[in-house]
């Protein structure tokens, strides 16, 4: 059932004036309500309803949700799986609106993955235009030398297209193994697996570790949080 309030009230709420002062506006007949002048104060009104204040639309905005998601592995990207799978969504409670992902990590991808219900934000993270980079830890097998390196920063041709330059680094050296660090500017369907096997490296394991300059920091797997305001500031800017 829609939620319905006192009509002060939801001036208040449209940040039209205080409770008190709305409740003035409403007496002076400046509020109409479907096209109707109201003057009665215990008037409710709802989401549905058109109220205007001397002749202009106010509403209650709609309250913007953009969360960080540390993804485990196993988990679908998507809002709802014909297939039954856990999807991300399933990791975000004590939400009153449906958020979705911005852009995608594959399912065996672990790491930072943002979330939203702000459309205009969600693109302008998301859009390849806006260049935005994303960081990521590969685990891999063998040690990339210089001449794969070199062909990763360069770009390689996966799926008939090459991909953009790339800053790669690698952390850290096993027998058979190793950690490589890779920035990226693009977000096709699996790139990052498929760029290290172009060179001849298979992923084992993948984690995202900073979108823009905003990192995972030490936020636990399969766990979220608000992104602070300096945050959503800086991934807008």
């Amino acid at each position: 059932m829609e939620e319905k309030l006192r009509l002060q009230k939801y001036l208040a709420m449209a940040n039209v004036a205080s409770r008190r002062a709305s409740e003035a506006i409403i007496l002076e007949g400046r509020v109409k309500v479907n096209g109707c002048v109201v003057t009665e104060l215990g008037t409710k009104v709802s989401a549905n309803d058109k109220v205007e204040v001397d002749g202009e639309l106010v509403f209650i905005a709609k309250k913007k949700y953009y969360i960080m998601l540390n993804k485990p592995s196993g988990y679908v990207t998507t809002a709802s799986d014909e297939m039954g799978r856990k999807t991300v969504l399933d990791l975000i409670s004590d939400i009153n609106d449906r958020v979705y992902p911005i852009g995608r990590l594959d399912k065996d991808t672990e790491g930072l993955l943002l979330l939203t219900n702000d459309g205009d934000f969600a693109y302008e993270v998301a859009h390849p235009k806006h260049n935005v980079e994303k960081v990521y830890h590969a685990f891999v097998s063998g040690v990339p030398g210089k001449i794969a390196l070199s062909k990763l920063e360069k770009g390689v041709i996966i799926d008939g297209i090459k991909t953009k330059s790339a800053y790669v680094d690698v952390l850290e050296v096993g027998k058979n193994s190793s950690v490589v660090e890779i920035k990226i500017h693009e977000g096709r369907n699996r790139q990052v697996r498929k760029m290290f096997e172009a060179v001849g490296h298979k992923v084992i394991a993948l984690q995202r570790v900073a979108v823009g300059k905003i990192s995972l920091g030490n936020l636990p797997i399969g766990k979220w949080r608000h992104l602070t305001e300096a945050e959503i500031k800086i991934l807008k800017s």
